[in-house]
């Protein structure tokens, strides 16, 4: 996505808008174990990937998190004009160094060291106008049939699923 930005962005008018969506929502039932060896089998391939393509060394955080505390707080740093740098903090703090977005101390941690306030942001994590943005999203998400990550709709409607 930076990729695209980047190259495309000021010659062809991309814009990329982020929007929620929870691969494994809250009181999912459990993956089973075939379907995790099937994750867990794939993983090299993207790892190597990830070094090749972008010199990037991956070391993911833990699998099967509560995704929602992020998506929320991703809501409130848009509304404060620094929605990038909060998405570009907590995928590196994720698939870079192992943290657990779902903590609430690491995610408060990523928003202060870009420049949020500390007490305003935790109190955004239980304002529920921001939960209600991240379900909107989700709810658009699955009007379009994404089902997986990343989904891609272009020009409002041409739809590339991921996962």
């Amino acid at each position: 996505m930076e990729r695209l930005e980047q190259s495309h962005g000021k010659s062809h008018g991309v814009t990329v808008q982020w929007h929620s969506f929870e691969l494994r929502p809250r009181n999912a039932p459990p993956l089973s174990a075939e379907y995790r060896a099937k994750i867990e089998a794939g993983r090299p391939r993207l790892y190597a990937v990830a070094r090749e393509q972008y010199g990037l060394e991956m070391n993911p955080g833990p699998f099967g998190f509560d995704s929602r505390p992020a998506l929320i707080g991703a809501k409130y740093a848009e509304s404060q004009g620094v929605g990038p740098a909060y998405h570009a903090a907590v995928m590196k703090a994720y698939w870079l160094e192992a943290k657990a977005i779902d903590d609430l101390g690491v995610l408060t941690d990523m928003a202060v060291a870009i420049g949020l306030d500390r007490d305003a942001f935790q109190q955004a994590l239980r304002t529920p106008i921001y939960d209600e943005q991240v379900q909107v999203d989700i709810d658009q998400a699955y009007a379009y049939g994404i089902n997986g990550v990343p989904g891609m709709v272009f020009v409002d409607k041409y739809l590339v699923s991921g996962a």
